[in-house]
């Protein structure tokens, strides 16, 4: 069928259906949804799975929720692998080439992630939240609250986080190749990042490697804020060894504006495998704010790289 072929959502509905003996209904599959990275409520979850039911390849099993039919687990079989292999950097590449952040006159757009959270736990999230930026390990020093965004479920409030693939477009509309190379967890000693414990290449993964850790239980981030010793999320990116200085001057104007990168920036640093022609940027990721959330006991739903949104619209 040509629409699971285009249609990523259906795939990871299919995929996480091919995980459980069981039946599962659309409010648990909504919560697994969310664990990889596509914010979605239950009557959006219901509108896909009856999508997949016409298609012969879900059926309903009273009200217990799905499972998958045979041609399901066929058709999942054959196109699961191939079809989400590149799609994480690729969204995030698009939204790199969409980021046209200007350091110089604070204008353009940012990339950003997607959060949402029950009304009544926003105040007890943001603190969190807030103490991951006075500790200086996320991305950017600000977040936006929202509530009016259809992709909200009623009762819940919208955070918007600035996503680090914003440094990308800013690097590229300077005229400066940037890969996106991996996502880890970072370990911090006397506050201050000592190497990585753990890395995944973006361009060989499924998953985001970022909400990987954070769902594996990977991350120390209230502690490392604490005492100055733990486990943090961070990105490697390269760049060609000709354009160090131009990327740091680009840095110091970022950090102007409120970004808060990088954390180390040369060859073989924070024992990141060295390459004699590529230099690479380690951030923190803006994912250190869900990080410590989760690991307080809040359940938030977070979409990376949801789109882009005016830098102007966060107040800093």
């Amino acid at each position: 069928m040509s629409f699971i072929r285009s249609e990523r959502k259906c795939i990871e509905i299919l995929r996480l259906l091919k995980e459980y003996q069981e039946p599962v209904g659309a409010k648990r599959l909504s919560e697994l949804m969310g664990e990889h990275g596509f914010a979605l409520t239950d009557r959006a979850v219901q509108y896909y799975l009856s999508y997949l039911d016409d298609a012969g390849f879900t059926r309903k099993v009273g009200n217990q929720g799905r499972v998958l039919t045979p041609a399901g687990i066929s058709e999942t079989e054959r196109a699961l692998v191939d079809e989400r292999i590149g799609f994480i950097i690729s969204k995030l590449e698009r939204l790199a080439f969409k980021s046209n952040f200007n350091p110089e006159t604070c204008t353009g757009n940012v990339a950003y992630n997607l959060s949402f959270i029950p009304h009544e736990q926003l105040d007890l999230v943001t603190k969190e939240f807030d103490e991951v930026i006075k500790g200086g390990i996320s991305f950017f020093s600000s977040y936006k609250i929202i509530d009016n965004d259809p992709r909200i479920p009623t009762g819940h409030s919208g955070i918007i986080t600035v996503c680090s693939i914003t440094m990308d477009g800013v690097l590229q509309k300077f005229g400066i190749p940037v890969k996106m190379a991996f996502g880890g967890t970072i370990g911090i000693k006397e506050y201050k990042p000592v190497g990585f414990n753990d890395l995944i290449g973006y361009k060989g993964t499924t998953i985001d490697p970022l909400l990987l850790f954070i769902n594996a239980g990977m991350t120390s981030i209230d502690s490392a804020l604490k005492t100055g010793n733990g486990t943090v999320l961070a990105n490697v990116r390269e760049v060609p060894d000709t354009v160090v200085e131009s990327v740091n001057d680009i840095a110091a104007s970022m950090k102007k504006s409120g970004f808060l990168f990088p954390v180390a920036m040369g060859t073989g640093i924070l024992n990141v495998r060295p390459n004699p022609f590529r230099t690479s940027i380690v951030a923190y990721s803006g994912m250190n704010l869900i990080g410590h959330a989760v690991e307080k006991g809040f359940t938030l739903k977070t979409e990376i790289g949801a789109g882009n949104i005016p830098y102007s619209s966060f107040d800093l």
